[in-house]
């Protein structure tokens, strides 16, 4: 048998048992007092059973007086038997209160049945005068004894006047008391049924809640029913399949995610790649630096000149490296600063260029060509179109759990729409950079690389200021961890 259907036979079961009471406890009191009813009517029915049979025993004589037949006689015999009968019956009617009386009463029945058989042996003998008093006196005793039946009867409503009340006030009482029970028994089963339809109904709402957040893509909300039947058991098999639909969901998901990074490391690479075969080396920049070389080859010694060689050359071997491998901060720092070497030589005093280094984080592991390209956008934006040039910062920082790269510049400043165009990936114009390797391409990179998006931030003022900062953490995911650094 179910749980549930346990409980509609334990509600009908309980409704029935205190139905079965009420009318129990009812009929027993309603038989209690027709019970009184009947014995206070068989006392004056055994009363009144002298008084008549007392009567019938006169009418029989007058009969025998005017017919002395055997009939007649064998019928006052019959009538006297009855009221010997009527006196066993007026004996059980004693009490306290009407001892005395009723003492009295069944002498005067005595008396009568005394003077009945006086009568019939004086009639027999032919005594006419002693015959006729002596039915003369039986007369008056019979008349004595309705008398004294009535002062029994009048006595027995005064000892049972209270009697009666207090059943009148019990039946008064029975009535109300049913009133009550049938109210109390009305809200208990109504606040029962309440209860019962609520222990079905509430989990029967939680698995219908559940079934729309299922329906609305929630698979992190645990369906759980605190009852012991059915409905538990749904909802544990419901919650089993929502588990099994997370997990799937998850496993989608992050299978998505994974080839998706494959997509574009394999995307990154390859565009990589194709740049660096097709042109590791805009002429531009070429152009620029070999004019530099040539000019301070014509106005200095050589050994100037040798250092801005070796500079280019450190340079151009750092950017010949495969872009799908990652380098330390330490390499990243020095082909920076030949960068600034040369950039210095050919800006001459319109560049400055601060250095504050923590070297106790430069071995932490971050893609190649990371640095150079934002230093170099701060070169062609910032400092080559003012007539004074400007200075740029470069600060790296030791953060525990993560390095803190900063590279400021008082140019111009950067709109809010380039920086949210370089922040989404969107940011394609490289003109001037001597890699062909653009900021956006550098956020993309990194955010593979550490499988974050938060890891670049850029904060500008127009006219005043741009910095961007690098939060380098110190240990990639796991996921990322084994991913190609493409560039």
């Amino acid at each position: 048998m179910s749980q549930i259907q346990k409980k509609i036979w334990i509600v009908s079961m309980i409704v029935l048992a205190i139905m079965s009471l009420i009318w129990i406890t009812l009929t027993y009191y309603n038989n209690k007092s027709i019970t009184h009813y009947n014995e206070i009517l068989e006392r004056y029915l055994s009363m009144n059973e002298v008084t008549t049979a007392s009567q019938r025993v006169i009418n029989d004589l007058n009969d025998y007086l005017l017919d002395p037949s055997a009939n007649n006689l064998e019928q006052i015999e019959q009538s006297k038997a009855k009221v010997l009968e009527a006196k066993q019956a007026v004996y059980k009617l004693r009490n306290r209160e009407n001892d005395f009386t009723l003492t009295n009463y069944i002498h005067l029945i005595d008396s009568f049945v005394e003077s009945t058989d006086r009568f019939i042996l004086f009639y027999s003998d032919n005594e006419v005068e002693a015959s006729t008093k002596e039915f003369a006196e039986a007369t008056s005793i019979s008349n004595h004894i309705s008398d004294m039946t009535l002062r029994l009867i009048d006595e027995e409503l005064q000892t049972y006047d209270r009697f009666y009340h207090g059943i009148i006030a019990q039946s008064d009482d029975l009535q109300k008391l049913g009133i009550w029970l049938l109210l109390l028994i009305a809200f208990m089963l109504l606040v029962f049924s309440y209860l019962f339809s609520r222990s079905i109904t509430k989990p029967v709402r939680q698995l219908t809640k559940a079934a729309n957040e299922l329906s609305n893509g929630r698979f992190d909300l645990e369906v759980k029913v605190d009852t012991n039947d059915e409905i538990a058991f749904l909802a544990k098999t419901f919650d089993h399949m929502r588990k099994n639909i997370n997990k799937l969901f998850l496993e989608t998901k992050q299978k998505a995610q994974l080839e998706h990074e494959l997509q574009q490391n394999k995307i990154l690479l390859q565009e990589s790649q194709f740049r660096s075969l097709q042109s590791q080396i805009n002429p531009h920049f070429l152009f620029n630096t070999l004019n530099t070389i040539s000019k301070k080859a014509y106005l200095e010694g050589s050994q100037e000149t040798s250092d801005l060689l070796v500079n280019v050359a450190g340079l151009l071997r750092y950017n010949l490296k495969q872009m799908d491998r990652s380098v330390t901060l330490q390499e990243e720092v020095i082909v920076l600063q030949q960068y600034m070497e040369i950039q210095k030589a050919r800006l001459t005093d319109r560049l400055k260029v601060l250095l504050e280094i923590d070297e106790a984080c430069l071995d932490v592991l971050i893609p190649t060509l990371t640095i150079q390209p934002i230093i170099e956008n701060a070169v062609i934006h910032a400092i080559e179109p003012s007539v004074h040039g400007g200075t740029i910062w470069v600060r790296i920082m030791d953060e525990i759990d993560s390095v803190r790269i900063e590279i400021e510049d008082d140019g111009m400043g950067m709109d809010t729409q380039i920086i949210e165009e370089i922040l989404t990936e969107q940011y394609v114009p490289t003109e001037g950079h001597s890699t062909g390797i653009g900021f956006s391409n550098v956020v993309k990179r990194l955010r593979l690389f550490y499988g974050k998006d938060d890891v670049v931030q850029i904060e500008s003022v127009l006219g005043e200021f741009t910095k961007v900062v690098l939060n380098i953490p110190k240990k990639r995911g796991e996921v990322n961890a084994t991913a190609p650094n493409s560039g």
